[in-house]
């Protein structure tokens, strides 16, 4: 005998006239417990422990023109990244280190490879945090000038290893694979751990997915430092988002990863809401408004693929994560628009707009953004108020 749907415990409850109150849907299962980790602070933001996963990118500017790489920190600032690693990689650019500190409204991570004096540049100039691997400095006279400095400004220090840059005799006994990514960060681990340091963020970059992931899962074996997500070099935006999506998705719906970034071939402030996108499809962070939009068919009578565009940009401006349907027909719209805040079905020459499911208005084409827009805002009021 077939189970009575409508007595089911997962069966949807009618919608009800419009109250207020969010629909009664099921809630999406939950992932995986994020993996335990130590909790690392850079500057206002913390890494792992129980802190939400933070957002990064870097900046493309020559680091010397504090001006112009300042400009570009705010851009990303504005976008929602949370956190900007930026190349000091000459004396010019340690020398604009202070500057930039001074201007900056976000965490600065001061990205070093060879010369040990322009990690210390960063650190006396008060930035947050290095990305220093300290293998690469070779003198370890050096090294503990960098870590006993570091130390006392309790400044975290990030490895990070990419497949491309192993070192030789790694390359020799592992070759280029998650087993060589894993043994050179362990090996720069060693090293800071020997000198009592242990604020330490850690990424294992390939540009495979396949090869990242697994560096990172066999890495979690080994460690409880947080965790720095990325696919380096990535590619162009389309590549490069599919790829980063994939990778990243995959490792923080398993619960491991404490900060991410987007490594897109394109301006770095692509990359933020790419990030942020990551993270709010798996219920991690919530950001902005979230659209579902109906791919278009057939059946639509009205220019759904130019009206869910418009809908992007008139929301962009709002950082509430109100839910919003922009669907084409009567088939899938009212139930698209039930799980919504606010949802709009199309029709010809007209739309519907719906509050949770429940439909509160009807306008001609021309009118929908404005209609939509205002019942975004009412939403926003009733709420999400915290964001006006």
């Amino acid at each position: 005998m077939k189970p009575d749907i409508a007595s089911s415990e997962t069966a949807l409850p009618p919608v009800p006239d419009w109250s207020g109150v969010a629909p009664r849907v099921p809630a999406p299962p939950p992932l995986p417990p994020r993996r335990k980790t130590r909790a690392v602070k850079v500057g206002n933001v913390v890494i792992g422990g129980d802190a939400p996963v933070s957002v990064q990118s870097m900046t493309t500017t020559k680091t010397d023109d504090w001006a112009a790489t300042l400009d570009q920190v705010e851009q990303l600032a504005a976008a929602g990244c949370e956190i900007v690693r930026i190349s000091v990689p000459d004396a010019k650019a340690a020398a604009a280190c202070k500057k930039i500190k001074e201007g900056a409204n976000v965490p600065l991570v001061a990205d070093i490879h060879f010369d040990h004096r322009y990690a210390l540049a960063a650190i006396e100039a008060g930035w947050d945090k290095l990305r220093l691997n300290p293998g690469n400095i070779r003198d370890p006279q050096k090294v503990r000038e960098v870590v006993g400095a570091a130390k006392a400004r309790v400044m975290p220090i990030r490895i990070g290893v990419n497949l491309g840059s192993l070192a030789p005799d790694i390359i020799e006994r592992y070759g280029r694979t998650p087993a060589g990514m894993v043994e050179s960060a362990l090996r720069h681990i060693r090293i800071l751990e020997e000198l009592d340091f242990r604020d330490i963020v850690v990424s294992l970059k390939a540009h495979d997915v396949r090869v990242t992931v697994a560096a990172y899962r066999e890495m979690a074996k080994h460690v409880d430092y947080p965790f720095h997500l990325g696919i380096t070099e990535a590619g162009t935006t389309r590549t490069g988002t599919v790829k980063s999506s994939v990778g990243l998705g995959m490792l923080l719906a398993e619960g491991i990863g404490d900060t991410i970034r987007v490594s897109l071939a394109a301006d770095p402030v692509e990359e933020v809401p790419v990030c942020w996108e990551i993270l709010k499809s798996l219920g991690l962070r919530e950001r902005g408004v979230e659209i579902t939009a109906c791919p278009s068919c057939g059946r639509v009578q009205v220019d759904i693929l130019r009206l869910a565009d418009a809908v992007e940009k008139i929301t962009a401006e709002y950082k509430a994560p109100v839910k919003v349907a922009v669907m084409g027909c009567a088939v899938n719209g009212p139930g698209e628009a039930s799980m919504a805040d606010v949802g709009i079905a199309g029709g010809k020459g007209m739309g519907l707009l719906y509050r949770d499911g429940v439909m509160v208005r009807s306008l001609p084409e021309g009118k929908l953004l404005d209609g939509l827009r205002e019942e975004i805002e009412k939403v926003i009021a009733e709420r999400y108020p915290q964001y006006l």
